[in-house]
């Protein structure tokens, strides 16, 4: 996905992408971590965990980045930066299925959002959308 926002010049790329996905992952692998860990330290069940939090938090935080890349350009009638910030959060999502352990979702997920990035860029070109 950063590879082809990239190729498209846009303002989020590979890096971005790659950096979005990896925290994500990163932020649920240690959840789920310190998780075990407290619970392992009170077997008695006295503790209680849910790691959605986490994943809600994650979402918010791509949020207000993906906010940041979104502008409105006054030469042209619209926004810009909208498919971007949704590949951002697309990217953190993935990040997420990676760290619970559906790399099989996050592989068929990446291959869904590239077909819908490529093909819809490529009708709107033809119905001359955008």
């Amino acid at each position: 996905m950063g590879w082809e926002r990239e190729g498209a010049g846009k303002l989020a790329g590979l890096r971005t992408y790659m950096l979005v996905c990896l925290s994500a992952m990163l932020f649920v692998r240690l959840g789920i971590l310190l998780i075990a860990e407290a619970v392992a330290r009170f077997p008695s069940g006295a503790l209680r965990a849910d790691p959605a939090p986490t994943i809600k938090a994650l979402a918010v935080g791509i949020s207000f980045i993906g906010a940041g890349i979104i502008f409105r350009d006054r030469s042209r009638t619209g926004m810009q930066g909208l498919t971007t910030a949704a590949g951002l959060l697309a990217a953190a999502a993935i990040g997420i299925a990676i760290a619970i352990n559906r790399h099989i979702v996050a592989c068929g997920i990446t291959l869904i959002f590239l077909l819908v990035l490529r093909m819809l860029a490529h009708l709107e070109r033809q119905l001359n959308l955008k």
